[in-house]
């Protein structure tokens, strides 16, 4: 894994730590002038903060930009949202989306936040995925056997996430849908103690992201079930995927792919894509997002941009379906 405290520092002492001052914004030939900031949504250590910062730091060795990493988590990533909105269009705030930022016009409809609609992609920067565990103690060794038992007691069982609107909870919520068992949801906000209580058996199921299942697997503490890719991932080469066994509808992408406030001119998304796209093509950037579980992704900002609307589409429909609430 990457020692996140030494690529912190590093991070830190290659960027400018000042606030970016968002000038009007001139020519992309003389862009950007100012330090760009990327508004993390999410607590520090976590995939989309160490991917932006492998990002940032390559930014500013091999482009000469300055960068500034401010993470602003919380309310199912809005706040980090909301915060590059009330910025001008120029450039110079990055909004990293994930598969959370697709939820919220369906699960926080009430804030009138459109990822499609206020922002304009740059690019799409990571794919990953994640794997479906169990302890040690619970007898399923597949899918289709954690299915049988869940469906032979209903309602008995839990699967656990990081809360409401994570990945893991999505992959928990469309893993009932498809195979039509019951399971009770329940949310974490501290890491440490949903590990825990995964392990101890309190809870029985999870879809951890790849980098933090691998060591458990590895060391026997868990045992991973099925990856939600559709070939093996690396690192964890063992564990089967879902289309393997037999659920290719259980297939989900975890990525990052940033965005800037929309009515920033083309030229500056243009300018910035390929920068990012220059970056993601580095073999210590691959060789970065590897120790994640990640890979670079990369394309166009309509390719990007595509990939928001179906998103937003996708899981407004597994919302509701699933009949997922936001708790008051």
């Amino acid at each position: 894994m990457l020692k996140l405290r030494g690529l912190r520092q590093c991070t830190l002492l290659m960027l400018v730590a000042t606030g970016a001052g968002a000038p009007s914004t001139g020519h992309a030939e003389s862009f950007p002038s100012n330090t760009i900031r990327i508004v993390v949504p999410t607590p520090a250590g976590t995939p989309p903060d160490i991917i932006s910062r492998v990002v940032a730091a390559e930014l500013a060795e091999a482009e000469r930009w300055r960068m500034l990493i401010e993470n602003r988590p919380g309310a199912l990533q809005t706040i980090g949202m909301s915060e590059v909105l009330k910025q001008p269009a120029d450039g110079y705030s990055i909004y990293p989306m994930s598969v959370p930022t697709m939820v919220v016009p369906s699960l926080l409809p009430h804030l009138g936040l459109r990822p499609d609609v206020d922002f304009t992609p740059i690019v799409k920067v990571s794919r990953s995925y994640n794997v479906l565990v169990v302890p040690p103690s619970f007898p399923a060794k597949s899918v289709s056997e954690l299915v049988a038992i869940l469906k032979k007691q209903s309602g008995r069982y839990n699967f656990s996430s990081a809360g409401f609107g994570t990945p893991a909870h999505l992959a928990g919520e469309m893993f009932k849908l498809e195979t039509g068992v019951g399971a009770t949801h329940v949310p974490y906000q501290q890491a440490q103690q949903r590990i825990a209580d995964l392990l101890n058996g309190t809870n029985h199921f999870d879809f951890l992201a790849s980098v933090s299942a691998g060591d458990f697997i590895a060391t026997g503490r868990l045992r991973g079930l099925a990856v939600t890719a559709p070939q093996r991932v690396a690192g964890i080469g063992d564990v089967p995927t879902v289309v393997e066994q037999g659920f290719p509808n259980l297939v989900l992408e975890d990525y990052v792919g940033y965005a800037v406030k929309s009515g920033t001119p083309n030229d500056l998304v243009a300018r910035l894509n390929e920068a990012i796209n220059r970056a993601l093509k580095k073999p210590k950037v691959r060789d970065a997002f590897a120790t994640l579980g990640a890979t670079p992704a990369g394309g166009t900002p309509a390719e990007f941009g595509k990939l928001i609307q179906t998103q937003i589409a996708y899981w407004s429909s597994i919302v509701t379906e699933s009949g997922i609430k936001m708790p008051q």
